[in-house]
C-alpha cells in the first residue's frame, strides 16, 4: 500500500482525501515510478470542481518526476533506476507511487532537477506549444500574457523575451509584477488598478497586440479581443474565472481575427516523436538557462488541500509542487 489523494465526490478543496491505495505491478507497456515531485495545475483544481468530469474516485494530478522502480513487458524507452518526467493524458499523479504508460514519460537530462522538471513538464510543454505551434512566435512580435506571474505565465514571458518579443503580462498584485518583471515582460499591467484593453492600446500607440495568450477566461475574453490588432490571434488554454459567454462570430468579423483553444493533448500527449522534440526543446531551454523554473511553492503531497486553496485564491506565483512523503 502506499499514500495518495483520492476525490470520491466534486466539490472544494475538502474534497482531497488522504488515502491508503494498491499500486500493482506494471503491464505491457507500463512502468511504475516513485515520485520525487508532483507539478500542481489549475487543470487538477477543473477535475476536483467537475468542471472537466472524472470517473469517481479518482487520484487528481497530470504531471510529475521521480525513478522507474519496475518496468513492464515489453518497454524499451527506459530501465529501472531513470529518473523520468511525464505529463499525461491519466490523472493519477498526486500518490507516492503510481502506474504510468511508458510512452508518456520522457527521460529527465542529468542537467535537470528532478523537483524542477515535474513543476515544469506539464506547464512547460503547454509554454513549447503555446509559442511555437499555436501562433508561432517570432522576433519583434508583441504579444499580451494574462496571469503573467502564474504557473504557465512565467514561463512563456522567459521564453518569448528570449525569442526578441515584446511582452506585456497582466497581473493582480505589485509582488507578482516584480516577478513579471524579472522573468522578461517589459510592460506589466496591474488589471485591479487599471484597465488593461486600455494600457495595452496605449503601450502599443493604438495598434494591439499579434497574440493574447488567456488562461482567465470570462473576465479577460472580451477584453481581450479588444487588445489585438488586425488579423491577430486569441489563444484560450484555460478557464480560470469561469467561460466566457457565448462569442458572436461577427465580433471576430471586424479585424478579421483567429480565434483558438489550445490544448496539450492534441498537438502532444498521444504522438511520441511530437512528445519528445517538446520535451527536448523544453530541457534544452532549462538546462542553457532561457527558462529558469520557479518552483516558489512546496508542500507535502498530505497537505494537497492547502495547496489547492492557496492556487485557488491566487496567492501562488510560479509554479506550485508536492512532494510525496517517505513512508
Amino acid at each position: 500500500m502506499v499514500k495518495a489523494i483520492r476525490v470520491h465526490q466534486n466539490g472544494g478543496p475538502e474534497v482531497l482525501k488522504w488515502e491508503d491505495v494498491e499500486v500493482p505491478d506494471p503491464k505491457e507497456g507500463e512502468i511504475r515510478l516513485k515520485h520525487k515531485a508532483i507539478g500542481l495545475n489549475y487543470l487538477d483544481v477543473y477535475m476536483r470542481q467537475g468542471t472537466y468530469p472524472q470517473s469517481l474516485p479518482f487520484i487528481p494530478g497530470m504531471e510529475g518526476a521521480g525513478v522507474v522502480t519496475a518496468v513492464g513487458p515489453g518497454v524499451t524507452s527506459c530501465k529501472v533506476g531513470d529518473v523520468v518526467a511525464y505529463a499525461g493524458t491519466q490523472v493519477g499523479s498526486y500518490a507516492q507511487e503510481r502506474i504510468l504508460p511508458a510512452d508518456q514519460a520522457v527521460l529527465v537530462p542529468s542537467s535537470v532537477d528532478p523537483v524542477e522538471a515535474a513543476a515544469i513538464i506539464f506547464k512547460g510543454l503547454t509554454a513549447y506549444v503555446l509559442l511555437h505551434r499555436s501562433f508561432k512566435v517570432e522576433r519583434g512580435h508583441t504579444i499580451l500574457v494574462h496571469a503573467a506571474a502564474g504557473g504557465v505565465g512565467y514561463l512563456l514571458c522567459q521564453w518569448a523575451s528570449a525569442i526578441g518579443a515584446t511582452v506585456i503580462g497582466t497581473v493582480s498584485t505589485k509582488e507578482k509584477a516584480v516577478q513579471a518583471k524579472e522573468d522578461g515582460c517589459h510592460h506589466v499591467i496591474l488589471y485591479k488598478d487599471e484597465n488593461f484593453v486600455d494600457r495595452v492600446m496605449e503601450i502599443t500607440s493604438g495598434k494591439g497586440v499579434d497574440v493574447v495568450y488567456d488562461s482567465v477566461g470570462k473576465d479577460t475574453f472580451n477584453g481581450s479581443l479588444e487588445c489585438l490588432k488586425t488579423r491577430g490571434y486569441m489563444v484560450v488554454f484555460g478557464m480560470a474565472s469561469g467561460e466566457p459567454e457565448p462569442l458572436r462570430v461577427s465580433k471576430l468579423a471586424s479585424k478579421s481575427l483567429y480565434l483558438t483553444f489550445s490544448s496539450l493533448g492534441e498537438y502532444i500527449i498521444g504522438n511520441r516523436g511530437n512528445l519528445l522534440v517538446g520535451a527536448e526543446e523544453l530541457f534544452s531551454a532549462v538546462a542553457k538557462g532561457v527558462l529558469k523554473a520557479r518552483v516558489n511553492h512546496k508542500y507535502t503531497l498530505s497537505q494537497a488541500t492547502q495547496a489547492h486553496i492557496d492556487i485557488e485564491s491566487r496567492k501562488t506565483m510560479g509554479s506550485v509542487v508536492l512532494i510525496p512523503e517517505e513512508e
